[in-house]
């Protein structure tokens, strides 16, 4: 018996819209690429490189807006840092120019800066004629030296007629030194009120000159000398107006007393007096030995023409027994040499065991260190007042005579 086959009929109009679907479903995953994606395929580089290099201009381009505007706050924090800063004319004390330009003028430099205080007594006996100085102690100095610390003594005398300088001894290091040392000055009542007080702070130098810290001057006519006075005061500023500068000189000092051999070695001057019309000297040094208020000894040093800072380097050598060394006092002068006229002392110093200040410092490290040279500057004081201090026997010569009496 023969199978029946089954018929498949299929209707046009089903065929046709598959079709359709089909071709439309085509167009949209094969459709032409975008503007970017057309731009993607014209580069010659693989897609991920691409993007790499997008990616790495991206960030430089963040990284340097990014700066512009740290730089723009930077610029808007200083114009309100200067406006902060200006200087109101109006609100600045004072009608100098200083004061104007430099404001903030009291935190350098400035000559209310504290210098320290000083403690004194000071005692007047009428009968006696006679003013008792004490410079007990000084506190809270001015640090002159690079270490924070000073070297300190206390130089005291009178004016107008400053005819004995005292010295206090000096303090190694400290801004705190006490002296506890006493000074007497022959003065009449008449002169006392006249007179006024100096006592000036210094600091130290071996090698160079000695920086004054402060001084006090006091007015001896305004004081009340019913009672002992004895106070502290701040030290001021030191007075423009002081003596004048005779100038300084170097010299060494050397004692061998198994030899009895004193050598003293005169080196160098500077801001010497000027003596000459022309504006200058022609200095020259005279060492001179004084024993028991006698004159002993003398030499000189050459003469060195038209300066006032002379260099000598001479040596001179004294024989003097360990005895003499504790009464003789050396005599160090500078003259100014003149060929038609006398010739003029521009200033002296004198050292021995009855010196005082740093005069007496310099014998007594020279006798302390045997064999050893010691230098030092000492500043140049007037030859009347040294003079004064030494006090000679002189003797009267007769003239056209060689005998004395």
């Amino acid at each position: 018996m023969p199978t029946k086959t089954p018929l498949t009929f299929s209707h046009p109009s089903a065929n046709a819209s598959v079709v359709t679907h089909t071709s439309a479903f085509n167009s949209t995953t094969t459709g032409p690429p975008g503007f970017f994606g057309q731009l993607l395929n014209k580069i010659p580089l693989p897609r991920w490189a691409v993007y790499a290099i997008f990616a790495a201009g991206l960030l430089i381009l963040l990284v340097c807006v990014l700066c512009i505007c740290v730089k723009c706050c930077c610029k808007g924090k200083k114009r309100k840092r200067k406006q902060e800063q200006q200087i109101h004319l109006k609100g600045v004390n004072g009608s100098t120019t200083t004061a104007l330009v430099q404001p903030e003028m009291d935190e350098y430099g400035s000559a209310d800066k504290p210098r320290g205080r000083l403690l004194y007594s000071l005692e007047y006996r009428a009968q006696n004629s006679e003013l008792t100085v004490g410079v007990k102690q000084a506190a809270e100095l001015k640090a002159m030296d690079l270490g924070g610390t000073s070297d300190p003594y206390v130089r005291v005398y009178t004016l107008p007629d400053k005819s004995k300088t005292c010295e206090t001894k000096v303090f190694r290091k400290t801004l705190q030194p006490v002296f506890n040392e006493c000074f007497k000055f022959q003065i009449s009542l008449a002169e006392l009120k006249e007179s006024t007080l100096v006592m000036q702070v210094f600091d130290f130098n071996r090698f160079s000159k000695h920086d004054i810290i402060g001084e006090l001057r006091l007015q001896l006519g305004a004081i009340d000398w019913n009672h002992v006075i004895e106070e502290w005061k701040d030290l001021s500023e030191p007075s423009k107006f002081e003596q004048e500068n005779l100038g300084e000189i170097c010299f060494s000092l050397r004692y061998v007393p198994t030899a009895s051999k004193l050598t003293v070695v005169i080196l160098e001057a500077k801001n010497l007096k000027k003596m000459d019309i022309g504006g200058s000297s022609d200095p020259y040094v005279k060492v001179q030995l004084i024993l028991d208020k006698k004159k002993w000894k003398k030499r000189k040093t050459a003469v060195k023409k038209k300066t006032l800072n002379p260099y000598f380097n001479e040596s001179f050598n004294f024989e003097v027994s360990f005895d003499q060394i504790q009464r003789v006092q050396v005599v160090i002068s500078v003259w100014d040499h003149d060929k038609m006229s006398r010739n003029d002392a521009i200033g002296k110093i004198s050292l021995g065991c009855e010196a005082g200040g740093n005069q007496l410092r310099h014998w007594a490290d020279m006798l302390s260190n045997p064999r050893r040279p010691v230098a030092q500057w000492h500043s140049l004081l007037s030859a009347e007042q040294v003079d004064s201090t030494l006090a000679l026997k002189h003797t009267l010569k007769i003239p056209f005579t060689n005998k004395t009496f």
